[in-house]
């Protein structure tokens, strides 16, 4: 469900995100050094926050950013480790696609690090292709785009 992306629960996602990813990327990972994803990015109009629970635990989350008029970026996808295999990550990027369908977004990019391989076959499988670089984010290796 859309939450407001500065919610305990939601800071609790995003920072056990941003933990996840300072142990698996081989450089670590510093979010200030990344590309912007402010609060303000993920409140509406400019973007929504999206929070997935589990016996009311939030467990995961995903943000998607407005882009253009048509085009949005699905960022901070995540599922806490005790929800994985569990689809957590799937409904969320269903939600974030509908949700992008809904505020008129025809166009759906997404850029991941080369070390989050599950990520990479979660969207290869969704229809998402790879594409050339849409942005200069140091921590990314590959950009995926899917028409809506």
């Amino acid at each position: 469900a859309q939450e407001p992306a500065d919610s305990a629960d939601a800071q609790l996602c995003l920072t056990s995100y941003q933990a996840e990813l300072a142990t698996r990327f081989d450089s670590g990972f510093d979010p200030a050094k990344g590309n912007s994803l402010t609060v303000e990015e993920m409140t509406p109009p400019a973007g929504y926050f999206l929070l997935a629970r589990l016996d009311g635990r939030p467990v995961g989350c995903g943000a998607l950013k407005r882009l253009g008029p048509s085009e949005g970026e699905a960022k901070r996808v995540w599922a806490a480790p005790e929800a994985r295999g569990l689809g957590v990550a799937s409904r969320i990027m269903d939600a974030l696609e509908q949700l992008a369908r809904d505020v008129g977004f025809t166009t759906l990019k997404l850029d991941t690090n080369r070390t989050l391989v599950e990520a990479q076959a979660m969207y290869r499988k969704r229809g998402y292709r790879e594409i050339e670089p849409y942005n200069d984010n140091p921590y990314a290796n590959h950009w995926f785009e899917k028409t809506l």
